[in-house]
């Protein structure tokens, strides 16, 4: 719904919900340009700033202060996170409303889980130091790849820890894909 008011200002298309649902469910079908724009808007409109969250920063969430492979423990368990059914134990068959599982001890929810998060860092393996860097939308071309994090509804366990990391490139978008935003 959130995403949906910014669309609706900027005469933006809504992104495809593809029938799952809107209202408070987590946006799904953005590429990085577009979650890179949600920011600039929400800053301009609240007039603080936002932006989305370095791989650095992003684990450092998702972890909440532990070095267990999930915030939780080192087991995946039951109903703690929207992954691939037959390993997760969730009742979602695609994604499930933000804050259907219990917070980390952070306060934070959703960081495994229900959708691959947009970082604002330049995918690099190993680490370089690019995790802890924002690259700006000038210099984020179709040639990088950025970093997301947190895995997501069609994925398995392994795929929803803490540190797991995949690549896109910022002009893709897909139904395991979303963002989080970072208030500065």
């Amino acid at each position: 719904a959130e995403y949906d008011k910014f669309a609706d200002a900027t005469g933006r298309d809504k992104p495809d919900d593809k029938g799952w649902g809107r209202a408070n469910r987590p946006v799904i079908n953005v590429s990085w340009n577009d979650a890179t724009a949600y920011t600039e808007w929400l800053s301009d409109q609240t007039g603080k700033q936002y932006r989305l969250p370095t791989e650095a920063e992003w684990e450092y969430a998702a972890r909440a202060g532990t070095e267990t492979k999930y915030w939780w423990g080192n087991e995946i368990g039951t109903n703690k996170a929207n992954c691939d059914n037959d390993h997760c134990g969730d009742s979602f068959e695609y994604t499930s409303d933000v804050g259907s599982f219990a917070a980390n001890q952070f306060g934070l929810y959703d960081t495994s889980g229900n959708l691959w998060e947009w970082t604002c860092s330049e995918w690099a393996n190993p680490y370089n130091g690019k995790e802890a860097v924002c690259l700006s939308k000038n210099n984020a071309n179709n040639d990088r790849r950025l970093s997301l994090r947190g895995g997501s509804w069609n994925d398995f366990a392994g795929y929803v820890r803490s540190a797991t990391r995949v690549r896109d490139e910022p002009t893709n978008r897909g139904s395991i894909v979303g963002f989080r935003v970072s208030r500065l």
